[in-house]
């Protein structure tokens, strides 16, 4: 029951960043996955690709609860979701390959330079300049790939890196947030299947689909679904600014956590 209990507070959890920032909730979910698998004694060398795997399934869920609230909103740009998501699927898929065959001491490093990135990204409040508009439709498909390569190999729905990169071509912020929403869906979707069918092979805990923990996933799903839309109403009301930064350090914990156990 403790073990439901904490995939659900993190769901809930999750679902409010996802509103709120426009980051998928990844950024949280795979760290503290990280931390419930190594408690169920999951073996070592799966953990991270468990937490890979199941958060990005959960994203899913996540994704398609957070555009709608921002969608009603008006908030999404489906022009820049409709020219982006090819590019991010394949870069996605691909990227979820390249994981499984690296190893989880490589993936858990990788994802703790990853939070500290953003950390400070945050703590300085750091925005690009707009002073372009949005590219052609080939240099979309490769900004997309990027962007899924990279969220595959952490676990998110993008919009650390998609919000900035909107922002630099001009979109307002609150827009970009809500498009990013809506652009963690197929990223969350592409994922997941490469994780599934990648995982499939793997020696693997009971109630997994691949790299997907099951019991995990609809713990967080369920909770995240009921809470996106709080954080995409607190998202047009509250000083995103400071919240950051409070976020900020949170992250910075929970990487610092993660690179003490990798020794």
């Amino acid at each position: 029951m403790m073990v439901w209990f904490m995939y659900i507070a993190l769901g809930a959890f999750a679902g409010v960043l996802a509103g709120l920032f426009g980051v998928g909730g990844g950024i949280v979910i795979v760290p503290v996955l990280t931390f419930i698998f190594t408690a169920q004694h999951v073996p070592d060398g799966h953990i991270l690709h468990m937490a890979l795997g199941t958060s990005l399934a959960s994203i899913m869920f996540t994704s398609v609860s957070s555009l709608r609230a921002h969608h009603l909103r008006g908030a999404v740009d489906w022009l820049v979701v409709r020219r982006i998501s090819f590019g991010i699927m394949v870069g996605t898929f691909v990227g979820s390959w390249v994981a499984a065959q690296l190893s989880t001491r490589f993936l858990k490093g990788f994802f703790v330079v990853f939070l500290y990135y953003i950390a400070v990204q945050m703590l300085l409040n750091s925005k690009p300049k707009p002073h372009r508009q949005l590219p052609g439709k080939a240099a979309m498909f490769g900004v997309g790939g990027l962007i899924g390569g990279v969220s595959s190999l952490v676990g998110i729905g993008g919009g650390s890196m998609s919000v900035p990169f909107m922002v630099w071509c001009n979109m307002a912020i609150h827009r970009a947030i809500g498009t990013s929403s809506a652009i963690g869906f197929p990223i969350a979707l592409a994922g997941t299947v490469g994780y599934v069918v990648n995982g499939l092979p793997a020696h693997l805990p009971p109630y997994s689909l691949g790299f997907v923990y099951l019991p995990a996933l609809i713990g967080i799903a369920a909770a995240s679904i009921a809470t996106a839309p709080i954080g995409a109403k607190l998202a047009h009301s509250l000083p995103i600014g400071q919240l950051k930064k409070i976020f900020a350090l949170v992250l910075v914990a929970m990487g610092t956590k993660m690179l003490v156990s990798l020794w």
